[in-house]
């Protein structure tokens, strides 16, 4: 049979040896589907233990950007306090103000003179009486930086600040940015976290489906050695088994991105509560289509890494008595 359908092959032209070979993977490929509704419970079961195991990490993805996104909308608002000396004049505090919003690296430059401090303060501490019996004003005059966009990061404002602690007028700079750098370390850390999970649950995804792709084997070993006694090929044989390792990822990666999906409209409204106590209006992302076509195919390929894993290793210990 095998000699027959290699001479009947042989008779074709090139054009119709591609187009037979497609449709031969087309007719496995639905076979393969057909076979997985021939048992609903038992595939949706499979199906539903990948999709919860590529959701995690997906998961934590989502989250990681999130993150980010937040970080950056904080990096924007990062300020330098410049305290001025007591003894400069008006006019030498205007030069001073010029020269500031002529450098590239300032995007802002706010002036708060000694009396807005000193009633500003009078306002947040509550002591406005205690304050009148001052003889002189003990606050000096701040300007307030505003970093431009790419020198907003921690390391670059520090280099910022040294460079304007150097300008006469200045006595002193304050850059309150340890808690962002330690935001930062944690998002660090949850990427790491991430890949570290992610490869594990990958792992776990591959065992499953090579577990579940061996199940199959035995359950067709009648059918796989009548296959080999007629003359059919190893590639033959194995090809509906990759497919079914193939739709057992597709289908588990569409489940993660609903579940994701779920998550992020479950979500949603506590981040929008958390953010505003904290001024911001940002929403939360979901994976984008992009990603999701990402996580599609990276879910198929562990399908097929693990049903081919699978099928190497049992169809060769099938050989007819």
């Amino acid at each position: 049979m095998s000699r027959r359908a290699k001479l009947t092959h042989s008779k074709l032209p090139i054009s119709g040896r591609i187009l037979m070979f497609f449709i031969r993977h087309l007719q496995q490929a639905m076979a393969s589907m057909g076979e997985l509704w021939r048992t609903p419970v038992s595939s949706l079961m499979t199906m539903a233990v990948l999709g919860v195991s590529l959701s995690l990490p997906a998961a934590l993805q989502v989250l990681v950007k999130n993150a980010e996104t937040v970080t950056q909308s904080w990096n924007s608002a990062a300020e330098i306090s410049l305290f001025v000396e007591d003894n400069r004049s008006e006019q030498s505090i205007q030069s001073l103000l010029a020269r500031l919003r002529g450098n590239a690296r300032i995007a802002e430059v706010k002036y708060i003179s000694r009396a807005e401090a000193l009633e500003e303060f009078q306002h947040l501490s509550g002591f406005g009486e205690a304050l009148s019996y001052l003889d002189t004003n003990p606050l000096p005059s701040v300007v307030v930086v505003t970093p431009s966009g790419k020198y907003s990061t921690p390391a670059r404002a520090r280099e910022l600040l040294a460079q304007l602690e150097r300008e006469p007028e200045v006595s002193f700079g304050r850059l309150d940015i340890e808690w962002l750098e330690r935001l930062q370390a944690m998002v660090r850390l949850l990427e790491r976290t991430v890949l570290a999970i992610a490869a594990l649950l990958v792992l776990a995804v591959v065992l499953v489906i090579g577990n579940t792709i061996r199940l199959a084997i035995m359950n067709r070993r009648t059918e796989i050695e009548v296959m080999k006694l007629v003359g059919a090929t190893e590639a033959f044989i194995q090809r509906p088994f990759l497919y079914t390792g193939i739709w057992y990822g597709v289908i588990g990666g569409v489940l993660a991105w609903s579940i994701i999906n779920l998550l992020v409209w479950y979500l949603d409204s506590a981040l929008g509560e958390l953010l505003g106590l904290y001024g911001s209006q940002l929403s939360m992302q979901s994976l984008s289509f992009a990603e999701l076509l990402q996580l599609v195919l990276l879910a198929s390929f562990l399908g097929w890494l693990g049903s081919y894993l699978s099928v190497r290793q049992h169809l060769r210990a099938i050989e007819p008595a």
